[in-house]
């Protein structure tokens, strides 16, 4: 009769403790999720300012050039007229 309480006793601690494993367990995988996801959404971030980077690159160059087409073509005009 005894021995019931101190069984129940080990019992409630090894499962208080096992419990308590558990949950740092499951906030240390919530929390290494979080941050690879977070990882991921800065490598998406330099991939599209990359890709911006490039986008405008091209725009200016685009933008040079017709600057110099239209040049051309007003010179071209006006040695024309002359």
């Amino acid at each position: 009769p005894s021995q019931s309480p101190s069984l129940v006793l080990v019992l409630l601690i090894l499962t208080s403790a096992g419990g308590t494993g558990a949950g740092v367990e499951l906030v240390t995988l919530a929390t290494k999720q979080r941050l690879h996801r977070g990882v991921l959404r800065d490598l998406e971030r330099q991939h599209q300012k990359k890709e911006n980077i490039r986008l405008l690159e091209e725009q200016i160059a685009l933008t040079k050039q017709l600057k110099e087409e239209r040049d051309k073509m007003l010179m071209e005009k006006g040695s024309q007229q002359s």
